[in-house]
């Protein structure tokens, strides 16, 4: 990956519905091979999908809860269920295994309080879990997706 992909990859996590024509432009190309560079980016993984975001809150999901989970079994079939059990649940948004003291993490969109009750207890009554901490968020100062793209390291 070199310095014009790395532009490429800034330019659309901005705006993904930009023109070929204008980010062709903004990172110094012609439109065709811009766009042999964004096939090639989405055909390694480098980009994932594109997507539309959307305001939580416009859609009626102004809840957000960071839901820390210690649990006593750590064999993999109990992950496999516990993993496959929480990515089939809508409500959340982020799932990560942790280092430290908690070990799974997980951040959960929903309507309101009386929501995340009915998320907890279908949460508690499928596995066995040892520890189940939720914490509230009131209010979010920053959030995106776009990650800073590193420039190419020195020679």
């Amino acid at each position: 990956m070199d310095a014009i992909d790395r532009k490429i990859l800034t330019v659309l996590q901005g705006d993904a519905n930009i023109s070929i024509a204008e980010l062709a432009d903004r990172v110094g190309l012609s439109q065709t091979p811009c766009w042999k560079r964004i096939q090639r980016l989405e055909q390694s993984g480098v980009i994932v999908k594109r997507v539309a975001l959307v305001a939580p809150e416009k859609i009626g999901l102004g809840l957000t809860v960071f839901v820390q989970i210690e649990t006593a079994d750590h064999s993999g079939p109990w992950l496999e269920k516990f993993a496959q059990m929480v990515a089939s649940m809508p409500e959340v948004m982020e799932f990560y295994r942790m280092a430290g003291d908690v070990d799974y993490m997980l951040r959960v969109v929903v309507a309101d309080m009386a929501a995340y009750d009915g998320f907890y207890k279908k949460l508690i009554e499928t596995i066995p879990l040892k520890n189940v901490t939720s914490r509230f968020a009131m209010e979010r100062i920053k959030s995106t997706t776009a990650y800073r793209v590193p420039d190419l390291p020195k020679v």
